[in-house]
């Protein structure tokens, strides 16, 4: 059952955890940039369990040079030749960087799965070489961390009510969204056997519970910054020069250019 609204955690104590977790992740930024290390991070889950807010909160003051965010969309027709694991290759990380996959390989083990876009043998195929496939990449230095944020039913409903009414969300849903509720249980079959297949010890799934989305963000991000072993980097020392005195400089009159027009003068 979703947590009582009561019971959520009040948004004075998240921003100030928040705030904490992000001075952290700051520093393993600059501990992956220093040691050449690879991180990935794979965001999982149904639709509306808070995802992709979690991602904004934890690349907020990242430098997006070294963390970025892959969220690929559905496959081109030359993509859908490849082996299925190829298109997602080409966005895992090099030394010194961190990739976040707002979703991931896993579409194959829940919505192509679900609702019909993969054949039963690719199906049975990914759930055999995924396993295999992150054995490589944890073998080869890679630090792979997989999350799969849980949902209620009540909860997911009711986020979908305010995306449909909100503007500025409304983005945020779609007619494959919408087709989850009717095929909640079926996602909920894929997700268990996902689990049965690919919860490995080499790359275990950690499940996110939620339905409060402040909690899920500050547990999964805690998480993370637990289970990589980085610590301080020195930053180089730098001293703010004095600007040098004028040459002779004249900025060229306003008139010549043109400026955006002050909107806020009209407020």
């Amino acid at each position: 059952m979703a947590e009582k609204k009561a019971d959520r955690l009040p948004r004075k104590a998240y921003e100030k955890e928040l705030l904490s977790l992000q001075t952290e992740l700051a520093k393993l930024q600059e501990w992956v940039r220093a040691e050449g290390a690879r991180l990935v991070v794979v965001f999982e889950g149904r639709d509306a369990a808070g995802k992709g807010g979690t991602i904004k909160r934890v690349t907020e003051h990242l430098n997006p040079r070294v963390a970025r965010i892959a969220a690929l969309p559905k496959p081109t027709e030359r993509e859908r030749g490849q082996w299925y694991f190829q298109r997602y290759v080409e966005h895992l990380p090099t030394a010194g960087e961190i990739v976040l996959f707002d979703r991931s390989w896993y579409n194959r083990a829940g919505v192509e799965h679900v609702m019909g876009f993969c054949t039963h043998e690719e199906y049975r195929l990914f759930l055999r070489q995924c396993p295999i496939f992150e054995r490589m990449l944890v073998e080869d230095g890679t630090l792979l961390r997989k999350y799969w944020f849980s949902v209620s039913d009540t909860e997911q409903q009711e986020r979908f009510r305010k995306r449909l009414e909100d503007p500025l969300r409304r983005w945020k849903l779609s007619p494959m969204d919408l087709e989850s509720i009717s095929r909640w249980e079926a996602y909920s079959r894929a997700k268990d056997e996902m689990m049965v297949h690919t919860d490995i010890a080499e790359a275990p799934w950690y499940v996110v519970e939620s339905d409060d989305k402040r909690r899920a963000r500050l547990n999964m991000i805690a998480h993370l910054l637990d289970s990589v072993p980085y610590h301080d980097v020195l930053p180089p020392v730098l001293d703010l020069p004095d600007r040098p005195p004028s040459t002779g400089y004249q900025r060229p009159p306003r008139d010549l250019q043109t400026y955006v027009p002050d909107h806020v003068a009209g407020l």
